[in-house]
């Protein structure tokens, strides 16, 4: 792909584009994109399609395409995300989204190569444009987990980027996340907790056993009391054996384990948690 633009810098003139075309040889790919081959595209080249089509002034590859272009893996959508100043006219393209945006936030764009949204920023802004709040999780937590931002950056982010939807909830989960939360359950099992107005466990407890150090999903050292919140992956080949082994080795040094798997807190959310009420003091039980 090269934009109409860039072709006029080097010479090539609109004459000289419709003969390409006319032959075969190069196709037309928008009003200012032309393709210099007729073979597939790729994601890069759609990517700055979509920016040529929008305006190069006004437009930023954002959200999940520019967090793909990060080097985010595991997370399919094949639109291209593309942010605008509000207060333009943008044309529509096939296979992109265009999402307004009020002003940009002072050094959100990477400096070179494709203009796009730095991933803290991307995260935020995909967040708000999820379909839904687990979708929006999802992709706060793999943007940290896959390494492409830090949580204080995520957090700095969260305060500046100002969103039209979910904003309670996306700064809950950049807070939970900031507090070291790693997986979906967790996150889920956090907000469980507040309202249930339980005393704040902690993340990613350690613990040192004669089978060697742990690491435990969430925790109250206070009360003795972990939970390990199971995914799926748990029930696999030799997860579960790895799993009792490390139970019975919190066990044996004093600690109560309590395990939820993922689906179970979803289904049976108030049994799972009466049980973590009962294992705390009488105290909070009466709270």
């Amino acid at each position: 792909m090269v934009s109409r633009a860039e072709l006029a810098a080097h010479g090539v003139t609109r004459h000289d584009v419709a003969t390409e075309v006319a032959s075969g040889r190069w196709r037309r790919a928008g009003r200012q994109t032309v393709a210099v081959h007729t073979g597939p595209v790729t994601e890069l080249a759609r990517r700055w399609q979509a920016i040529w089509e929008t305006g190069v002034d006004i437009a930023a590859v954002d959200g999940v395409s520019a967090l793909h272009h990060a080097g985010l893996t595991g997370y399919v959508d094949g639109r291209v995300h593309i942010s605008a100043v509000h207060n333009h006219n943008t044309s529509r393209l096939e296979g992109a989204v265009i999402h307004k945006v009020i002003r940009r936030v002072t050094g959100e764009l990477v400096g070179a190569g494709l203009p796009r949204a730095r991933p803290e920023v991307a995260a935020i802004r995909a967040a708000h444009w999820a379909v839904s709040d687990r979708q929006a999780a999802l992709i706060l937590l793999m943007t940290v987990q896959q390494r492409l931002t830090t949580p204080r950056r995520l957090a700095a982010a969260q305060r500046l980027v100002r969103g039209r939807t979910r904003r309670a909830f996306i700064r809950a989960v950049v807070r939970d996340i900031a507090f070291g939360v790693q997986s979906l359950g967790e996150l889920d099992f956090a907000r469980l907790c507040r309202e249930r107005g339980l005393p704040e466990p902690s993340r990613q407890v350690v613990r040192e056993t004669a089978g060697g150090r742990i690491y435990l999903d969430v925790g109250w050292e206070e009360y003795a009391l972990a939970v390990e919140i199971d995914g799926a992956q748990h029930q696999e080949k030799l997860a579960v054996m790895e799993d009792n082994l490390r139970q019975n080795d919190v066990v044996l040094e004093g600690d109560r384990v309590l395990r939820i798997n993922i689906i179970g807190l979803r289904l049976e959310t108030d049994r799972f948690l009466d049980q973590v009420v009962r294992g705390l003091t009488d105290e909070i039980v009466a709270a």
